[in-house]
């Protein structure tokens, strides 16, 4: 029994569907953050903006997926985007965290993004990648829960998909 759910997960982990639901659902999330920038005018703060860009990755891990779901290489170049950008979205999620449960004159972010001098994404794009916001404001709760807090459990997720779906394929 254990040997045919392992292999479900297997098959599951090699087809589209499972990298398409990977990049609808980094997708969405984008979309969202676009919705409470544009629509709610919430000001996204610089680790706001890198998570994004994290989120971003996990749409191009996904995009690599669909386009090479058959391909051995294209699924390990996707699996190694998806844990780089899970773990870095993490991080930063636990960063803002933090900071803005714990404000310190000392630690504070900055506010303009630090991407390479070739990748000025906020330049190229201001509407979707320019910091507004200081990171120590929490300007929207849901249940509770900050968008920061909520990032560290969608990022959480991410990783446990990767971690179900992808470590057993590795052990075969």
């Amino acid at each position: 029994m254990e040997t045919m759910s392992l292999n479900a997960l297997i098959r599951f982990s090699h087809s589209r569907a499972a990298w398409l639901i990977l990049m609808l659902s980094a997708v969405a999330l984008e979309l969202a953050a676009l919705f409470f920038q544009h629509i709610m005018k919430l000001d996204p703060c610089v680790m706001c903006i890198y998570q994004r860009v994290a989120v971003f990755g996990l749409i191009f891990a996904g995009l690599i997926g669909v386009i090479g779901y058959r391909s051995r290489i294209a699924r390990a170049i996707g699996v190694i985007v998806w844990g780089v950008s899970a773990i870095w979205g993490l991080k930063l999620a636990l960063e803002l965290v933090d900071m803005q449960m714990n404000p310190s004159p000392f630690a504070t972010c900055s506010y303009l993004p630090e991407f390479p001098s070739w990748l000025q994404l906020h330049e190229w794009l201001p509407s979707v990648f320019m910091p507004t916001g200081m990171c120590t404001d929490i300007p929207w709760e849901f249940m509770g829960v900050t968008m920061g807090q909520w990032m560290i459990v969608a990022f959480g997720g991410y990783l446990l998909a990767l971690a179900i779906f992808f470590i057993p394929a590795l052990k075969r």
